[in-house]
């Protein structure tokens, strides 16, 4: 957003906020001012703060000591229905529609217009639907399943849920995270005209990009404080990250030159109908390979066939010179490979099931005894590999539900490293992580490189790819248009091989 206007007076203002659980502080006197028509982004690495206080305002957590005003005035969030009675709305990352109602159901939930005998008024619910939606800018069926919507679509429904609730303050947590770049844009707008109808806006988000296109001001958390508040004309990426964690951005991808060994895994002419055709690559011992494209362009869909997930129509992969039986993930795990998913909570992890099941899922059979899986075992596992990757939590028992972002990514790495591969396919191992936690993963998967495992990097951020792969194998629509050199690749050259234009000379 434009630079420096006068601040108008908070709506909502934080005074010396604190939570803790336990022994565990979480928040330790936080204080934030919203404002009316301005777009406030709260940064800061995982385990700073940022959620609790989020669930402080949507009235999930009761701050232990500070003041919570309302235009002024002193109020209690005792619960989630008093901050919708105070005009709060939270987005979340994962929407929260139910999915088997029509868009107008989910709108008004417990609101429906009656007519006569009381019975609902499904004209006057579709037209109110229909008005909601129009303000968003947005034209969706009333009587269309939520089913159906897009992320990107659930979340303008949800908005208009809480315009329809007259909400006035608008938490946003990582709400662009599913979204594609041109869905981002549209949210945007979307934000931005809600700003201009005065509302306030929390924006929370790991990408330094999306911050500064949107913010007006930037708070900054780190180990629940308060670091630092300014308007964001006044700061860059790199002065935020500093304050987040106290290193520039540079430290962000501790790659050291590789050394590669022998082929480990040999794909060849690997094509399914409608996704990809004739996919060729190889990753030697030590060196790691990265996928790059645009969204669509198969990337997920290739790694996700090598492991065995999905199965092809055509081709070979080949571990170690052994050629694995298409569609088995058992055969590909037998065999040394690893697969951590592109989505950590819906295909990495069981999140009712706590940390230490989830650690111990791969190697169930490795740790019993006689056909007997003990607690000790699965807890001195969690334990070892909790410690070695830094995890954040409150014991090894919770669920792994209850784990911020980048502590679930770090428990998915765990349960796959626990199986000690060969070859470690990560898609999109950094997406929606902070940036400390994300040069944890950089460095680890440059360790893990160093001691001779073959890594498959899936990407979408560019700066990732050109950091850290040794090589890169760009894909377009389905095909592979480039194989570039890590180390003399450049933003250009990616992007002129994955939009399928060749690359101007200078």
């Amino acid at each position: 957003m434009p630079g420096p206007t006068e601040a108008p007076p908070p709506t909502l203002r934080l005074r010396g906020v604190a939570k803790s659980f336990g022994a565990v502080t979480a928040v330790r006197d936080v204080s934030l001012d919203l404002r009316p028509g301005r777009v406030h982004a709260l940064a800061g690495e995982n385990g700073a703060g940022k959620s609790t206080l989020v669930r402080m305002l949507a009235g999930a957590h009761r701050p232990d000591r500070g003041t919570v005003e309302l235009d002024g005035r002193p109020t209690v969030l005792r619960d989630p229905a008093a901050a919708r009675a105070a005009g709060i709305a939270v987005i979340h990352q994962e929407p929260t529609l139910f999915p088997d109602l029509s868009l107008a159901e989910n709108l008004y939930m417990s609101r429906q217009p009656t007519g006569r005998l009381a019975r609902i008024d499904h004209r006057a619910l579709r037209a109110a639907t229909t008005a909601q939606l129009a303000r968003l800018g947005v034209a969706l069926d009333p009587d269309r399943p939520a089913r159906g919507l897009s992320i990107a679509e659930q979340q303008l429904v949800e908005i208009a849920r809480a315009l329809s609730l007259d909400a006035r303050i608008f938490v946003m947590d990582e709400p662009t995270a599913a979204l594609s770049g041109t869905e981002v844009e549209y949210l945007f707008t979307v934000v931005r005209g809600l700003c201009a109808r005065g509302a306030a806006v929390l924006f929370i988000s790991h990408r330094f990009e999306e911050i500064f296109a949107l913010a007006d001001d930037i708070t900054v958390l780190r180990d629940g404080q308060w670091v630092s508040t300014d308007p964001a004309h006044r700061l860059t990426p790199d002065t935020v990250v500093r304050r987040m964690v106290g290193r520039d951005i540079g430290a962000l991808f501790p790659k050291t030159p590789a050394t590669p060994g022998e082929t480990v895994l040999a794909v060849e002419g690997l094509t399914r109908h409608g996704a990809f055709t004739d996919i060729s690559f190889t990753v030697r011992r030590g060196e790691i390979l990265a996928l790059a494209g645009l969204v669509g362009a198969g990337r997920s869909e290739v790694v996700r066939a090598v492991f065995g997930v999905d199965r092809y129509d055509a081709g070979t992969v080949t571990v170690a010179g052994k050629v694995l039986r298409p569609g088995s993930p058992a055969a590909a795990m037998a065999a040394g490979l690893a697969l951590v998913p592109e989505d950590r909570r819906q295909q990495g992890l069981v999140l009712d099931l706590s940390i230490e099941r989830n650690t111990a899922l791969t190697r169930l059979r490795g740790l019993a005894r006689r056909g007997i899986l003990t607690t000790r075992r699965e807890r001195a596992e969690a334990l070892r590999w909790s410690e070695r990757l830094r995890v954040r939590h409150s014991g090894t028992h919770a669920p792994a539900g209850t784990l911020s972002g980048g502590n679930q990514q770090k428990i998915v790495l765990a349960k796959w490293l626990a199986t000690a591969p060969a070859v470690l396919i990560l898609d999109e191992p950094t997406r929606g992580i902070d940036v400390g936690t994300k040069a944890e993963v950089h460095r680890m998967m440059s360790e893990l490189a160093d001691r001779g495992m073959a890594i498959v990097m899936v990407s979408s951020e560019l700066p990732e790819v050109l950091a850290m792969a040794d090589r890169i194998l760009v894909l377009h629509e389905g095909r592979a248009t480039a194989t570039l050199p890590g180390p003399t690749a450049t933003a250009e050259s990616v992007m002129a091989a994955a939009t399928g234009t060749p690359e101007e000379g200078p």
